[in-house]
């Protein structure tokens, strides 16, 4: 270590002497300015800065450039411009090129920043790792007191930075983080790719029960080993600005899964469950096949407080263990800084960023199934943003929706089951029951002249604020076995005697213009018959039968 002591003292030693060099010619010192600006260059973009979050000023997150036409590394987009990007740093460097007001700075030796830099580097406080690994030199400030006998000076922002740490695509698609490959391997990552500055593709995966992660784009894989019945599984996921991998406040965290297969639901009501803690929007319990699904968690900016997500399977005992019933995911978790322009809106658990697409309840599946796999207890927004059309170029003034082609023998749209009406309730037919089922159903309640008030899309619909046919008929709730806003109760439907409470048996498109473009999905937690009560003024429903959910393409225009 005295070996060690005096390396750093001939090192300052020879800054001091490197000072009163002088007489260097003209052409010296223009590659001397070169390299200096290279210097800067590196320093601001390879370890940036720590913002001062208590000044306005400075409490600006570091986000990458995204285009104003919506741009975005979400939903397959890329920026379509390059970063523009600013050098936080250049007022402290010591320079002699003129400031802002004109005026000559004095010159300076840039060495003296790489020092200050080896002073940060060796004496500051732990870093905590993604692993919950902390490292921590002991030697730390007595390095740091021989720093101080030097006229030594440090650039206060830089603070222990160990990289960039922005979003990065791996070679094979796998979101990761930029990194040196020593701090990647410290991570326990995989480098696949590379960065600017020399940086790697970092990307990280954790495949443990009851574990901690505080990396952004980190994969949640199921364990290798038996997952036995029952049992639990969970991951926390931590977000505090405090640590050095976030360095930009976080407000949201998406899930994106990639896979995911558990067992599928009991009348509705999930035995294996998936849920989160801690966000301040309400994510529904789910379960059964959600691959390619996703959730928007909303959370209070980490620079204000610290926030634990808890992510947390349960499995159920009854049903078999793995590999019996297999029990599978691979979950991506996006830290999304506050004030980014791809953040989804508030309250949003679903945010779709594209013209057109898919979207489908969770656990929705193009296969033929007698069993119900539409959830119970779902109670969510799902959100568009509105985009520009290229043919005009403006934004879109309405998103229109249509039932999804199926080829498996999958229902794209069964909500809710219509019954017959009338005098056809007391037949009890089959082929009546069978019929009815099929029909589409709008609005909340129908008065049958058999059975009274009875309830049509009160318990389980997917609203859509002002949705038209191409005929202008209008309707906000939509559920039965059709897309269609047809009015229910109309003239009989053969083979049907009495008017029924469902509309059609055929979907048609349905279109909004009513923006922001929104869904609101909900399911209540029975799909059982409700039965009527009076004094408590619970209309009563009939059972449901092998409701599936839905699953619409959408097409902004």
């Amino acid at each position: 270590m005295s070996k060690f002591y005096c390396l750093l003292l001939l090192t300052v030693l020879m800054l001091q002497v490197s000072r009163a060099c002088e007489g260097r010619n003209h052409e010296e010192e223009l590659k001397f300015v070169a390299a200096r600006q290279q210097t800067e260059n590196y320093f601001a973009y390879a370890y940036g800065y720590t913002p001062n979050l208590w000044n306005s000023l400075f409490y600006r997150p570091n986000l990458r450039y995204v285009p104003a036409v919506y741009a975005s590394p979400y939903e397959g987009r890329t920026p379509a411009i390059p970063e523009s990007r600013t050098n936080p740093n250049k007022n402290n460097f010591a320079s002699s090129r003129e400031d802002d007001e004109g005026e000559k700075t004095d010159e300076k030796e840039e060495s003296r920043f790489a020092i200050g830099l080896a002073e940060n580097y060796l004496s500051n406080r732990p870093v905590e790792f993604n692993s919950g690994l902390s490292t921590y030199n002991p030697w730390g400030q007595k390095i740091k007191n021989v720093l101080n006998l030097g006229p030594i000076s440090v650039n206060p922002n830089v603070n222990y930075q160990v990289a960039s740490f922005d979003s990065c695509t791996s070679r094979n698609g796998d979101a990761g983080i930029c990194a040196s490959r020593a701090v990647c391997s410290l991570f326990g990552g995989r480098s696949s790719g590379t960065c600017l500055l020399g940086l790697t593709c970092c990307v990280n995966a954790i495949n443990t029960c009851n574990g901690a992660i505080t990396l952004n784009n980190t994969y949640w894989q199921s364990p290798a080993t038996t997952i036995n019945a029952p049992s639990t599984c969970s991951l926390t996921v931590t977000l505090d600005n405090k640590r050095r991998e976030q360095i930009k406040p976080i407000c949201q965290v998406r899930l994106d899964f990639v896979t995911f297969t558990t067992a599928q639901p009991t009348a509705g009501n999930c035995v294996d469950t998936f849920e989160v803690g801690g966000s301040s929007n309400v994510a529904p319990v789910i379960c059964g096949d959600n691959s390619g699904q996703h959730m928007y968690l909303d959370v209070q900016s980490s620079a204000i407080s610290s926030t634990d997500l808890n992510l947390k399977f349960n499995f159920a005992a009854g049903i078999g263990t793995y590999p019996y019933l297999p029990r599978s995911w691979n979950i991506k978790i996006a830290m999304l800084p506050c004030g980014a322009n791809y953040l989804a809106p508030r309250d949003c658990l679903q945010y779709f960023t594209s013209s057109s697409g898919r979207v489908s309840s969770f656990n929705w599946q193009d296969v033929a199934s007698t069993a119900t796999r539409q959830l119970n207890n779902q109670n969510y927004r799902i959100c568009f943003r509105t985009e520009l059309i290229k043919a005009q170029p403006t934004k879109a003034t309405q998103m229109c929706l249509s039932v999804c082609s199926v080829t498996n023998g999958g229902d794209a749209f069964s909500l809710t089951t219509v019954q017959p009406g009338g005098t056809d309730v007391a037949l009890n037919s089959a082929t009546l029951i069978n019929f009815a089922a099929t029909l589409s159903a709008v609005g909340t309640t129908y008065r049958d002249t058999q059975q009274g008030t009875t309830a049509v899309c009160l318990y389980d619909f997917l609203l859509i604020a002002g949705g038209r046919d191409s005929t202008n008929v209008e309707a906000d709730r939509y559920c039965g076995n059709a897309l269609n806003p047809a009015a229910i109760g109309g003239p009989k439907i053969p083979p049907l005697n009495d008017p029924a409470p469902g509309g059609s048996a055929q979907s048609v498109q349905v279109c909004s213009s009513i923006v922001p473009f929104r869904l609101i999905y909900r399911t209540d937690g029975t799909e059982g018959a409700v039965t009527a009560v009076a004094a408590s003024n619970v209309i009563g429903a009939s059972a449901d039968t092998a409701n599936t959910g839905f699953c619409l393409d959408f097409q902004e225009k």
